[in-house]
Parts: structure tokens; sequence; C-alpha cells
């Protein structure tokens, strides 16, 4: 996955070959990473949103960042881990269960190097159903062919939990599809699957092109199994979706989420967690205007909300040094 990259922050060669106008040599060039997920969320522009940021500064820094389309959080989590990534998007609930060994990495135990870094945008529950379907609540996708996430999804571990709160399993739907973001629309609309669930900041593209290529609706999530989850854990809170936002649902919709946040691991150097996030924050009016979704982010909730793995060092001075850090 990464021959292009040197890992454990190695020298490259052959690149930027001259000092002459004070930039980094190509000696000291360095190469990240950020794990992100389906070409179509939000995660994947708000990562290359990042990098193109940080890659402004790399003459300077000597730190060239590069944008990664992958399975989701899961993924991040065990990629980051494995030294395969630096930085990740991976969803709240992830994060937890990660730096705690829980859920879907209870067996291989907590990862101790997990590190926060900032948290982003919220991420609600989004369930997009034919509107000829007969779906007008989570309740009823019960029978139906629905597409639940691929594995090493955030979305996918999140309703694996939502299922088995409900006391449900794969096989009280129609067809338990696992596919990719990217590939979920474009079943919808031809007909493969009734109804598919998504985690997903807003407006979201892959929920744009379900709804404009044909007749669907988003549906509420609500009811006993998910007041449990979300008073049982930190990570998830109720959440409405605004009607006229997609359409076909001209009213808000009820649900829950999570929200995206950025990890990296103990082993990344503390200059280039500072050099990310310096990328992000000294130009913040910037960055919100990338993506819609980033639109009422504050420095102080990103720093203070959301982030339950060990703050990262390089990011923890940072935050200290600006005063945002409580």
């Amino acid at each position: 996955m990464k021959s292009h990259r040197i890992l454990g922050f190695g020298l490259a060669a052959a690149m930027l070959g001259s000092m002459a106008t004070g930039t980094a040599s190509a000696q000291e060039q360095r190469f990240v990473s950020v794990g992100t997920g389906g070409v179509t969320g939000v995660y994947y522009p708000v990562g290359g949103a990042i990098c193109r940021l940080m890659n402004q500064n790399r003459r300077e820094t000597g730190i060239r960042c590069s944008v990664e389309s992958t399975g989701g959080s899961v993924f991040n989590v065990n990629a980051i881990k494995g030294g395969d990534l630096e930085f990740g998007v991976v969803q709240s609930d992830v994060q937890y269960n990660a730096s705690k060994g829980e859920a879907n990495f209870a067996d291989g135990g907590a990862h101790e190097k997990l590190r926060s870094v900032f948290s982003l945008h919220a991420e609600p529950l989004t369930v997009v159903a034919r509107k000829d379907a007969g779906v007008a609540g989570f309740d009823d996708l019960k029978g139906k062919r629905v597409n639940i996430g691929n594995p090493g999804s955030g979305q996918r571990a999140l309703m694996d939990l939502l299922i088995a709160e409900k006391g449900w399993s794969n096989s009280d739907f129609a067809v338990a599809a696992e596919l990719a973001p990217a590939e979920q629309s474009s079943a919808l609309c031809d007909n493969n699957i009734d109804a598919f669930a998504y985690t997903v900041g807003h407006p979201a593209g892959a929920i744009q092109e379900a709804t404009t290529t044909c007749d669907s609706v988003i549906v509420p999530v609500e009811g006993e199994a998910v007041d449990t989850l979300v008073s049982e854990n930190p990570y998830y809170f109720k959440a409405t979706i605004p009607g006229g936002m997609y359409r076909g649902t001209d009213n808000d919709v009820n649900t829950f989420g999570v929200g995206a946040t950025v990890v990296t691991s103990a082993d990344v150097p503390d200059d280039v967690v500072a050099a990310f996030v310096d990328a992000v924050f000294k130009d913040f009016d910037a960055f919100k205007a990338l993506h819609p979704a980033l639109a009422n982010l504050t420095p102080e909730s990103m720093v203070n909300q959301g982030n339950s793995a060990p703050m990262h060092p390089g990011a923890e001075a940072y935050y200290k040094e600006q005063g945002w850090l409580q």
C-alpha cells in the first residue's frame, strides 16, 4: 500500500535537489498519508483539503502530505497501528473503542499508541430508502434489501451495534449488502437494494446522488434502541438532518450519530503533527470554506470535544500555546 513512501519517515532521494532558495533539501523530505474513506463521502475531500493546506508549506517543513481513499474508520485505525498510515479520519465511536480495546477491537486489544489530533464535523446515521420501498422508519427495514456497509467502515460498525441493540441479526434483512459508499447510490437507484445506511457529514455527495437520480427519501432513526445507545455511550448523540437539504425530504429527520475525528500514532514525530495542525488552524477560515460540513467548526470544539484517545503531544503543545486546550 505504501510502496511509494519510505516508512518510518525515512529519507527520500532525488527530490527538490537544491536548497538555494532556503527550501528543505531532498534528503530532508518526509511523506505522510491521511486515510479517509470513500470518494463520495466527506472524509476524502476533507482529508484532501488538509493535505492541500499542508503541502502549501512543504518547502519550509519538508513534509509532503497525500490523501488515501480507504475502507473507512476501522481500516484507518488498523493501518495506523500497522504503520501504513500516519493520520486517519475515524468516527468518534471507533476512536473510543480502538483506544479501549472494545467492540471491533476486542480481539486485538487496545491500540495503546493511538493518539487524538482533533475532531471534525458531526456525522448523523443517514438511512436513504427508495420511495416505493415502504420504509417510513428504521424498523421498516426488517425484511428489506439493505446495504449495511462494507467491513472496515465506521458505518458498518455502527450498524452492527444498532442491529444488535434491537435484538436483530443480519438474517432479519432480505439482503444484508456490504457495498462500499461509492456503490450504494447506484445500487439503490438500480433497484438492487431498498435502502442504505451511511454515517456521513452533510451535505454529502452520495446522498445527493441517490436523491437526485431516483425517487428516494431519508427516514428517521429513533426509538428505544437509539435512546439506550445515546444514554450509555458518550460518543453518540441525537442529530437532525435538515429538511430541504435533499430532494424528496422536505421536513427535518431525527436520527443519531457520531463525530468525525482525526487520529495518529504516538510514533509520529511531534514536529510532523505540529505541522499538520498548524496547516489547518493558521488559516482556519480557509479550512472551513473547503467543505460545507466544516462551516460551523471552532478550534475550541475541535480540541476539546469528541477526542477519547490521549492527545498527541505535538498537537497538545500547539493547542496549549494557542490557549484552546481546557
